[in-house]
């Protein structure tokens, strides 16, 4: 008995001297190390996109001038033409009799002006009847210009190089005065429309001052692909569209090689420069209560839950508008882990590298 009294004496001291010295397996609580950096500066642009309209700088309708019937089309659907090339002839029967006609009475009535300009030499007749004939030969004259004109309309000719479009009307058929026959496009130029809206509008016009170069944009065509010219933006509308809250702008585009139709569609693209803007990483931002903040490294090396406000964003970066400073050490990983207040150790990252690893991400 006494034996085992001092067996458990035993194990119960050894016990309480184990319970009363550290394990070796255990270690000193380690603080979390992080990836950190600082803002950097760089000239950078915004990328805007806005559906656009395609016009020819010339589209116009081609219509009959004169009554008659289409006697020729000379010209096809879709085709190239030049200028002064014919398009269409009208039946020119009846204009060409009305302009003999008009010549055999300038004829009678240079005669009666020759013969009574003779008898005005001979004071046979007064001034006023030398006058009158005088008259009469020149309404003559100005009738045989007018029918000429009139059997003129009777030929219709492109009245530049331009892209045909449809044929509303066939040989035969009879025309009235202003009846349509086609449309013609003069695609050498284009105008491209497009709708901005009005707070876009005052920034575009806060950073456009008087002399400035105009306005460079790109085409986005409807396959996706870049036109390949660059457009310049020369007008904007007077008024805006108050039920969208849009005003107009149009850009000018060469088409060298008439890719583009009147009609088609696309997207502008208009970047929106920043000069010496202050940037961060995408992912040092995290949003609390539709705010946005980043973990910001005080002196102490605590974290500090600060509140930003963002400009703009480009590509895996932000535009920073307000609450950063240039040298602020800010937090670019752990964002979930971490809380403010915290002791972190960073491991500092140059904003250089950062950005070049930013690049190569998005490439």
């Amino acid at each position: 008995m006494i034996i085992k009294k001092a067996i458990v004496l035993g194990l119960t001291a050894a016990l309480l001297l184990s319970g009363c010295h550290p394990t070796e397996t255990e270690k000193p609580e380690e603080v979390p190390k992080y990836e950190a950096t600082t803002p950097f500066r760089e000239d950078t642009a915004i990328k805007r996109e806005y559906v656009c309209q395609i016009h020819a700088i010339r589209h116009i309708e081609v219509r009959a001038l004169e009554r008659g019937y289409l006697q020729n089309i000379f010209v096809d659907e879709g085709q190239q033409l030049h200028q002064g090339q014919p398009m269409f002839k009208i039946m020119p029967n009846i204009y060409q009799a009305e302009l003999l006609k008009a010549k055999a009475e300038a004829s009678n009535m240079s005669i009666e002006y020759q013969n009574t300009k003779g008898l005005a030499d001979q004071n046979i007749v007064s001034a006023n009847e030398l006058a009158l004939a005088k008259a009469k030969l020149q309404k003559a004259e100005a009738e045989v210009k007018l029918a000429e004109t009139h059997l003129g309309f009777t030929d219709i000719n492109a009245p530049f190089d331009g892209i045909m479009d449809h044929l509303f009307v066939r040989n035969g058929s009879l025309l009235n005065e202003g009846d349509l026959l086609t449309t013609l496009s003069d695609t050498s130029k284009l105008w491209v429309y497009f709708n901005v809206p009005e707070a876009e509008y005052l920034d575009y016009k806060a950073h456009k001052k008087d002399g400035d170069p105009l306005t460079k944009v790109q085409l986005k065509m409807a396959n996706g692909q870049i036109f390949n010219q660059t457009g310049i933006i020369e007008t904007i509308e007077a008024d805006f569209d108050n039920t969208a809250g849009n005003i107009e702008f149009r850009a000018t585009f060469s088409n060298p090689d008439k890719l583009l139709r009147h009609g088609e569609t696309g997207n502008i693209i208009m970047l929106k420069p920043y000069k010496n803007a202050l940037l961060i990483p995408q992912k040092a931002v995290f949003e609390v209560m539709d705010k946005t903040y980043v973990y910001v490294i005080n002196k102490e090396g605590k974290l500090e839950q600060r509140l930003i406000k963002i400009e703009a964003d480009v590509p895996q970066l932000f535009i920073i508008k307000e609450g950063l400073q240039d040298d602020d050490k800010i937090l670019l990983e752990g964002l979930r882990k971490v809380h403010p207040g915290e002791a972190v150790e960073i491991d500092f990252k140059l904003p250089e590298k950062v950005r070049s690893e930013l690049h190569l991400y998005t490439e």
